[in-house]
């Protein structure tokens, strides 16, 4: 898994088995892989690329993975692997336009690392009039159905639960994907627990243009790209005079905010919040300050930084037993379907 905010190389080993109709999981070894300076460049570039410079670089990176994942099961010592599910990197993503693509060629990851693979687990859902996103839920209703709602706090804030007895998920507003580019305007890779934006002061200015974007007047399904926040959010921030660390404050107060608006009105119940943003110490209190009638809950560090990739990989457990793996009540899509491609050796 490698998220829009660039963290890095999620990967993790897990099992997973079904008794009495309940999936029951477990990860086994994880770890993140943090990108080098030139594979950041690449991936950050790579949506300025022609045609053929993109293919090549989907091919690399398709290596790059396939190694990474050798490299990770020697040093665990796995002796046993079915297949390896495969997110890839988002480099474009415009459901509206019927494409979507994920970086990292299928063949290549089997070629490197010697495994069958699972990967581009949107396309046909986005082929399907859906939005190829977000996939993650029907992982939290059928691993995660504890909790009555579950956030993902990424590049973007996520989140799933039931209502009317289907389940639904969005996008709900950009997270990381813009705290970590105003965190690097002051020097730093990400906001560390959110400091530098506890220091800072909220533009109430700000604050209203940014609440006022359309895309939270609509409704799901419905999902957001980097297409979207350079488009309509950026040049927002573009234009503000305060600082960076008032930016950073503000941009904190309007994620909890919309989190606030999604859930506020929801009947209380358990929070389940995890992703990246989850380590975020001041955004955190913000979201709990905004839901006081519900549970928020940051659950152990293993489940925080590896969830997405455990879901993923429960993604192409569900793709290989011919299972529904993405659901229409969440994307919009024609039908319920069984997204990715497999690639067996």
């Amino acid at each position: 898994m490698s998220g829009t905010s660039l963290d890095g190389l999620d990967i993790a080993y897990c099992t997973f088995s079904n008794k009495n109709n309940k999936w029951i999981f477990s990860i086994k070894s994880a770890e993140t892989v943090t990108y080098s300076s030139a594979w950041l460049k690449k991936l950050q570039k790579a949506h300025q690329l022609s045609g053929e410079f993109l293919l090549q670089l989907h091919h690399d990176y398709g290596t790059y993975l396939g190694q990474q994942v050798a490299a990770f099961t020697k040093a665990n010592k796995i002796k046993k692997v079915d297949f390896v599910a495969s997110h890839g990197h988002t480099v474009f993503h415009q459901p509206n336009k019927k494409f979507t693509f994920q970086l990292g060629s299928g063949p290549a990851i089997v070629a490197a690392s010697n495994y069958n693979v699972i990967n581009d687990f949107r396309s046909l859902d986005v082929a399907l009039n859906g939005q190829g996103a977000p996939l993650v839920p029907i992982g939290d209703k059928l691993l995660f159905g504890d909790y009555e709602y579950c956030i993902n706090l990424g590049g973007f804030a996520n989140i799933s639960f039931d209502t009317k007895g289907k389940r639904i998920a969005f996008d709900i507003c950009p997270v990381n994907i813009v705290l970590n580019y105003l965190a690097g305007k002051l020097g730093k890779p990400y906001d560390k627990d959110g400091l530098l934006a506890a220091k800072g002061k909220v533009d109430n200015d700000l604050l209203k243009k940014l609440n006022a974007l359309g895309y939270y007047k609509a409704k799901p399904p419905k999902s957001l790209g980097r297409e979207w926040v350079e488009k309509e959010f950026m040049p927002i921030i573009y234009s503000s005079k305060i600082s960076t660390g008032d930016k950073l404050a503000t941009v904190t107060e309007h994620i909890a905010m919309q989190i606030k608006q999604v859930v506020g009105g929801q009947s209380a119940g358990r929070v389940l919040v995890t992703g990246g943003g989850a380590f975020n110490a001041h955004l955190v209190k913000k979201i709990n300050t905004f839901l006081p009638k519900h549970k928020v809950i940051v659950p152990s560090g293993e489940i925080v930084n590896f969830k997405e990739a455990l879901v993923f990989a429960f993604l192409g457990v569900l793709r290989r037993e011919g299972k529904d793996n993405c659901l229409a009540s969440v994307t919009g899509a024609d039908r319920n379907n069984k997204g990715g491609t497999i690639w067996n050796l």
